[in-house]
C-alpha cells in the first residue's frame, strides 16, 4: 500500500474519535457539494479521482469531503486556509489585501489554498515522483471549494466570520457562523427532505438541470482563465454575507422563520454552485 494511502486511512479512522472544530458548511453541506460534483466529472477526471482516493472511500469523494476539517489537529498550519477575513463593513474582497493569515503571511487563505492545490494536482500523471501528496491535495481542494462558497467564510475580521456573534436559532443558542454551516441546512432537511441529505442532494441536482440550467455554463467558466477562479467565488460570498448573512442580525438576535425562509435559497444556490464549480475545476485539471 502506498504511504499516502496509509496516512489517509489513519486520518479516516481518526474522524470518529476527534472532536469537531468550527468549519465551513457542516458535514452535510460538504457532502452535498462533492456528491453534486462527482457525477459531473469527465471520464478522465473520474478516473483520476478514483485513482487518488484511498480504497476505503469506495470511489465516493463525498465520504471524505469533510476530511480537511477533521485533520486540523494534525495539520494546525491548515486552519487559516479555510476562510478569508475581510475589512469590516466594506463588503468587498481583494486577494492582495485579504489573502493572508493572522500573522500577515500572504496567500494563506482559502483562495490561496485553492490555487495551491490546483497547481499541485496539475502534476498528476506527469511526474511519477511528485513531491506532493496528491490524495491530500484532492481532498483539500474539494473541501476548500465548498468552504469558499459558504458566505461567512469570507466574512468580517472583527467577528471572525460570524463566529463571535451569539444568536438563537429558534430556541437554540448558537453563533451566526454555525447557523450558516449547519442550522439552515439541518432545518431544511427536517422540514422538506425527511431529514435525509440524499433528498436534499437530489432536489439540488434537479434544480441544476431545470431552474438553474441556463446559469450553469456561467458558473463553470472563468473570465480570467480556466477554473477554478476563487477570487470570483470569494467576491460572491462576501456580497452574500453582507446582503443575507449579517443583514438584520445583532448580538443575541433570535432567528426564526423570517430569516430561515429568506436565507435558505441562498444556501441552496451556494451549495449548487460549489458542486458545479468543483466538477469544472477537476475536469479542467485532469482533462
Amino acid at each position: 500500500m502506498k504511504l499516502f494511502e496509509i496516512q489517509i486511512l489513519v486520518f479516516v479512522a481518526l474522524l470518529f474519535v476527534c472532536p469537531s472544530f468550527v468549519h465551513g458548511w457542516g458535514v452535510d453541506g460538504h457532502l452535498t457539494v462533492c456528491r453534486i460534483a462527482q457525477p459531473r466529472l469527465s471520464e478522465a477526471a473520474a478516473n483520476a479521482v478514483k485513482d487518488l482516493l484511498p480504497a476505503s472511500a469506495d470511489d465516493d469523494l463525498g465520504s471524505l469531503c469533510s476530511w480537511a476539517d477533521r485533520v486540523k489537529f494534525h495539520y494546525p498550519w491548515s486552519s487559516p486556509l479555510h476562510y478569508i477575513d475581510t475589512p469590516d463593513n466594506l463588503c468587498t474582497y481583494l486577494y492582495s489585501r485579504d489573502c493572508k493569515d493572522e500573522n500577515g503571511i500572504k496567500d494563506r487563505c482559502v483562495a490561496g489554498a485553492i490555487n495551491n492545490y490546483t497547481s499541485q494536482l496539475l502534476s498528476y500523471g506527469k511526474d511519477a515522483a511528485s513531491q506532493h501528496n496528491l490524495t491530500e491535495a484532492l481532498l483539500f481542494l474539494a473541501h476548500f471549494v465548498g468552504d469558499i462558497h459558504q458566505p461567512l467564510h469570507v466574512g468580517f475580521t472583527s467577528d471572525k466570520g460570524g463566529n463571535t456573534i451569539d444568536v438563537h436559532w429558534y430556541t437554540r443558542k448558537t453563533v451566526l457562523h454555525h447557523v450558516w454551516d449547519d442550522n439552515i441546512i439541518e432545518t431544511a432537511e427536517q422540514r422538506y427532505d425527511n431529514s435525509d441529505v440524499d433528498e436534499l442532494i437530489d432536489a439540488l441536482q434537479k434544480n441544476i438541470t431545470a431552474e438553474w440550467a441556463d446559469k450553469v455554463k456561467t458558473w463553470e467558466t472563468c473570465s480570467s482563465g480556466k477554473p477554478p477562479c476563487p477570487n470570483v467565488y470569494a467576491s460572491e460570498s462576501i456580497k452574500a454575507a453582507c446582503n443575507w448573512a449579517y443583514k438584520g442580525v445583532s448580538e443575541n438576535s433570535v432567528l426564526e422563520d423570517d430569516y430561515f425562509l429568506t436565507r435558505l435559497p441562498i444556501v441552496n444556490l451556494r451549495l449548487a454552485q460549489g458542486g458545479v464549480r468543483l466538477a469544472a475545476a477537476l475536469n479542467s485539471i485532469f482533462g
